[in-house]
């Protein structure tokens, strides 16, 4: 079924009209075409990026450190922590004599009794709910002897905790219409109706379209001169399901899987579009959907005062790092900026 715009007439224009911007009159008929209960595949212009599963490729259970460097470990945000050891991979299975383990963190010393940073008996560090204001160099001072008779030995063991986030990931669609006369409002009100088609579409996957630009375009073509064009932008996310009346479960309710399933209807949807003008006896809509220009390009974005860094952060390459000091991220960026006068973790601002 095609949900029409606008005014009609009964006997619309072949093509539409390529002189000057006058607002079209009442021979105005858009076509928005609902989605049928089965369809083909969709004409997709381009993938640009696949979403892949964030992993972290470090032991994610315990974590044992060095003498030569400092070991990031990496933390979810609002979650619990790995084991961090007080102990390098060779002491950590061999004897160690009336061991003694210390720790202390961006704060200060931390005792087992700490709520939040918990000191295990054997000397482990766990975090049970993190937050990014956590994020620091943590440092444990381990003395022990290798045998009754050896004299006390010390080690001091760095680790960088960081908190780190899942991408606001999304999908960005661009389609191109042809369309009214730049200036006329009855593309206004087709843009209104497109996007109440496609958020109806998605609603029940808890997913939201969003509108990210809509842009009236002359182009020249070789034989048919001056057109007139519709670049139509947005995008379709994932809403916080945990934000929902429905508490999501099932694995099926996960981001990815609701936003896959999200896609492919919106493919469906524009494929149908084309089925249905190739059907019409009579000349084309005023504006309707132009075959093969939907293009689809995976976005992510962090949250303000995360950012994404293959090269500082090898072990954790697709997650949401929180900014170290002197860095800092504005806005839903992929990147930390460079600032020097930012001397926390997670800084939003320069300052």
């Amino acid at each position: 079924m095609c949900i029409q715009a606008g005014s009609q007439a009964s006997t619309p224009p072949a093509h539409h009209p390529s002189g000057s911007g006058a607002s079209v009159g009442p021979s105005f008929r858009p076509a928005v075409c609902q989605l049928p209960a089965a369809g083909g595949r969709a004409p997709v212009g381009h993938l640009a990026r696949l979403p892949r599963s964030i992993h972290l490729t470090q032991d994610s259970l315990k974590i044992v450190g060095s003498t030569h460097f400092p070991v990031s470990v990496y933390v979810m945000l609002h979650q619990k922590s790995p084991h961090v050891l007080c102990v390098t991979q060779r002491l950590r299975n061999t004897e160690l004599v009336d061991p003694s383990f210390q720790w202390h963190g961006p704060k200060g010393k931390l005792v087992s009794e700490n709520t939040t940073a918990q000191v295990t008996s054997t000397g482990s560090l766990i975090f049970q709910s993190f937050e990014e204001t956590m994020s620091g160099v943590y440092t444990c001072f381990l003395e022990y002897k290798p045998t009754v008779e050896e004299p006390i030995k010390n080690l001091q063991l760095k680790y960088i905790v960081y908190a780190y986030r899942e991408p606001r990931f999304y999908y960005q669609f661009t389609a191109r219409y042809h369309a009214a006369p730049c200036n006329s409002i009855y593309n206004i009100s087709f843009e209104k109706k497109l996007l109440q088609i496609l958020s109806k579409l998605v609603l029940d996957l808890s997913c939201e379209i969003s509108l990210i630009k809509s842009e009236c375009h002359r182009v020249k073509m070789q034989r048919a001169g001056l057109q007139n064009e519709l670049f139509f932008t947005f995008s379709v996310a994932s809403i916080d399901t945990e934000k929902g009346s429905k508490p999501c479960t099932d694995h099926s309710c996960e981001a990815s899987k609701r936003l896959s399933k999200a896609k492919n209807l919106i493919e469906r949807f524009f494929i149908q579009q084309v089925e249905v003008l190739g059907k019409r006896a009579e000349p084309l809509p005023e504006i309707y959907y132009i075959e093969g220009t939907l293009q689809m390009v995976w976005v992510n974005r962090c949250f303000p005062g995360y950012g994404i860094n293959v090269l500082k952060h090898p072990k954790c390459p697709e997650c949401c790092v929180v900014c170290s000091p002197g860095s800092f991220n504005p806005r839903d960026g992929t990147h930390c900026l460079q600032c020097n006068n930012s001397l926390v973790y997670g800084a939003k601002t320069c300052m």
